[in-house]
């Protein structure tokens, strides 16, 4: 039996989350999954409040972690001042870092830490300064412009079980003359229970680094190698799929549409 591919591209962050929900929903995973984000600004990612606030209820209510919660693990946008120094940001994060590691979740480490304290115990690089840095130089080799978030020193376990790091690498491009594309990539990806935040907080991540090296984001691309539901048992996801359904079919009239699948292949 061939794994289910899927390829999804939409404007529009819930959107692109919503039908990405519905066919891990009706498959038992799909390998590969491609999601684009298009139509992103500097200023702008497009949402569809009513769908997120749907995906936070069914969240809190079973006891994981907010669509808000998640982003911020990846990009802490109440820390970041866009009118002020980045290293301001760096500060700030790396001063709440010991509270922030407190919490059970975050045992094994938190992303933006290894993307701005990547290393052991006598050597941190700041990857995101770096990428930053060489680019506003004039290097714009797109290999240079990548930051890693898998550590040898402490992820190479014989771990059944681990949870974190999810994400693995994230990527930065310049596409045309003037604008960014952030890539992210996941070997495997809980749909339900973290995807909507990781791409939030990847498309928040990307604003960060476009305003930083003079550019305007226009795109945010997710990889993953195995989508899954997540933890709770889709028997028990009826109500929450019924309204994503119900939300998508009205988004898709407004466009003139009548609702249909992703594009597989």
């Amino acid at each position: 039996m061939s794994n289910f591919v899927a390829h999804v591209v939409e404007d529009n962050l819930s959107i692109a989350w919503a039908k990405t929900f519905l066919q891990v929903i009706k498959h038992p995973e799909i390998s590969p999954l491609t999601i684009t984000i298009k139509g992103l600004s500097n200023n702008n990612i497009s949402e569809h409040a009513v769908i997120r606030k749907e995906l936070d209820d069914c969240l809190i209510k079973n006891s994981l972690n907010s669509c808000q919660t998640t982003a911020n693990t990846i990009f802490p946008k109440s820390l970041w001042n866009r009118k002020k120094d980045r290293n301001t940001l760096y500060e700030r994060y790396l001063d709440c870092l010991p509270q922030i590691s407190k919490c059970k979740n975050n045992a094994h480490g938190i992303y933006f830490e290894r993307l701005i304290a990547y290393g052991n115990q006598n050597t941190k690089i700041n990857q995101l300064e770096y990428i930053i840095q060489t680019y506003r130089k004039g290097n714009h080799r797109r290999s240079a412009l990548q930051a890693t978030i898998f550590n040898p020193f402490f992820d190479t376990t014989n771990q059944r079980q681990r949870g974190f790091p999810c994400l693995q690498q994230v990527g930065f491009a310049r596409i045309g003359k003037s604008e960014l594309s952030v890539t992210g990539y996941y070997p495997k990806e809980h749909i339900l229970d973290r995807g909507y935040g990781n791409y939030l907080g990847l498309c928040r991540l990307g604003q960060f680094m476009a305003l930083e090296m003079g550019l305007e984001l226009a795109q945010m691309t997710c990889f993953v190698g195995v989508a899954i539901v997540g933890k709770l048992n889709k028997k028990n996801l009826g109500v929450l799929k019924n309204s994503i359904e119900f939300y998508i079919n009205e988004y898709e009239k407004l466009r003139g549409n009548n609702y249909y699948d992703p594009c597989f292949c």
